[in-house]
């Protein structure tokens, strides 16, 4: 299994094809094995592309103290390094796309493009889901089975219908779910680390090319915040995906992937 030394970290990451490089980051919680196979080969049939393991998940091990979205972007920045990737392409997913913006404000040398899927600018500017959706993030997991809490998470990243007529790819996303869980002492970390974040009033500085991904029917991270990004980055493109929630790279792969492709080729 190939590991990178980062810093205090021993990085797990999984790389794909050749080309220029893409750097591919998961959101709150999420591992590679998240990353939807055949988004990442379509991807990997252009470019190199690298997935991992933020600090404290999958088989990323984690470390004592805080953690926040600035030190998962040097985490990334680092592994770059390590790899001997001078710039990338960056694409962000979720709390991934928060990273992303981070590694774009701090290290603008290092992006040659920059997509940010279905994810929030922070701060007070950032459009919250509803009550019962952050019941859900905050749910204490100590009390629920791992069934249960993946259970309660594909509710959210789905749309009813997509899981009633593709219930074979609901149920292999809730196993790819529950491959090397993260801890909840890890799992609150990251999320005190997404409360913590605020990029919204420092993106107007941003010069580098960005797609912004949202997804309609999004009930974890409102389409209202991609639209919120998009306006505040100079001549950022805006793509608002029609009858897809939160997991929309699944849901409406090719229609991601064609966007995707469009906009970094």
């Amino acid at each position: 299994m190939p590991f990178a030394r980062v810093k205090d970290l021993n990085m797990y990451y999984e790389e794909y094809g050749s080309g220029f490089p893409l750097v591919m980051i998961m959101g709150l919680d999420g591992n590679t094995s998240w990353w939807d196979p055949l988004l990442v080969r379509g991807l990997s049939e252009h470019f190199r592309v690298i997935i991992f393991d933020n600090r404290g998940a999958g088989k990323t091990g984690g470390t004592e103290g805080d953690y926040s979205i600035k030190m998962f972007a040097d985490d990334t920045v680092g592994l770059m390094d390590a790899l001997g990737i001078e710039k990338a392409h960056i694409f962000g997913l979720s709390m991934g796309g928060m990273i992303a913006q981070e590694i774009a404000l701090n290290y603008p040398e290092r992006v040659e493009k920059l997509v940010l899927a279905v994810t929030h600018p922070g701060g007070a500017e950032a459009i919250p889901p509803k009550p019962e959706i952050m019941d859900l993030i905050t749910l204490d997991w100590r009390e629920h089975a791992p069934e249960e809490i993946v259970g309660l998470w594909l509710k959210a990243l789905f749309t009813p219908e997509f899981v009633e007529k593709y219930p074979i790819v609901a149920e292999i996303s809730k196993e790819k779910l529950m491959e090397n869980m993260i801890t909840y002492e890890n799992h609150l970390k990251q999320l005190k680390a997404i409360v913590n974040f605020s990029a919204y009033e420092r993106l107007k500085h941003l010069k580098i090319p960005t797609l912004v991904i949202g997804a309609e029917r999004d009930i974890l991270v409102p389409p209202e915040n991609s639209v919120k990004i998009a306006k505040a980055i100079p001549n950022a493109k805006l793509a608002i995906i029609k009858d897809a929630g939160h997991g929309v790279i699944v849901e409406k792969r090719e229609e991601v992937l064609k966007l995707v492709l469009e906009f970094l080729k």
